[in-house]
């Protein structure tokens, strides 16, 4: 049998019609209906944002009901990502909300919401409050920096820096912070400074 286009076409949209009333239930299939599912997303409010994961900006759409974030997904509007998602982007809900065996969202008992500390040498973490933490974390750069800080190398040249810290950008932060952190590192003489992206 020789298969025209016309033919071939016509042929292709009466399967696509039949498989799409097949799927839609509309012979009458009592099991098709009684396993039906609600939308989760009914009565949500869309909420448009922009990814945290990198620096590439794409478009999300965060789905709200009462106060808690239960579908996220890639904006098609979004002139960047068109709807789509790389796979860290597709679980960007599971950084707050993990879903229970009923398909409900809860908090993700794996999120850290407190600073934890592990001191040398032990095997264990600790709790410790954020005023300590910043105390510590500045003090240890300001030792090291003052230990380790060269104003000329080997041939006399100037050069003011040290390489006993490496600073590390962060994605989750916005150009704008991430300009005042490169400035600060490089105020502080820290020539050894990458980004976690790496785009």
């Amino acid at each position: 049998m020789k298969l025209s286009r016309r033919s071939f076409l016509k042929l292709t949209g009466t399967a696509a019609a039949a498989a799409t009333l097949t799927s839609l239930s509309l012979q009458g299939d009592k099991k098709a209906e009684a396993s039906y599912q609600p939308i989760r997303l009914h009565y949500a409010r869309e909420v448009p944002t922009i990814c945290t994961f990198c620096g590439v900006g794409c478009g999300i759409l965060c789905y709200v009901r009462d106060g808690v974030v239960v579908n996220t997904e890639g904006d098609p509007d979004h002139p960047i990502n068109e709807g789509t998602l790389c796979s860290k982007g597709s679980s960007i809900i599971n950084i707050s909300y993990i879903y229970d065996e009923k398909g409900k969202p809860k908090l993700n008992p794996n999120r850290l919401t407190k600073p934890l500390y592990r001191a040398p040498g032990s095997d264990r973490w600790e709790e410790k409050d954020w005023d300590w933490m910043l105390d510590t974390i500045v003090q240890r750069i300001k030792d090291t920096r003052d230990r380790s800080f060269e104003e000329k190398d080997a041939n006399g040249v100037t050069v003011n820096r040290t390489q006993a810290i490496a600073w590390l950008g962060s994605a989750f932060c916005t150009n704008e912070e991430n300009y005042l952190f490169h400035k600060m590192a490089r105020a502080m003489g820290v020539i050894n400074i990458d980004h976690c992206a790496r785009l």
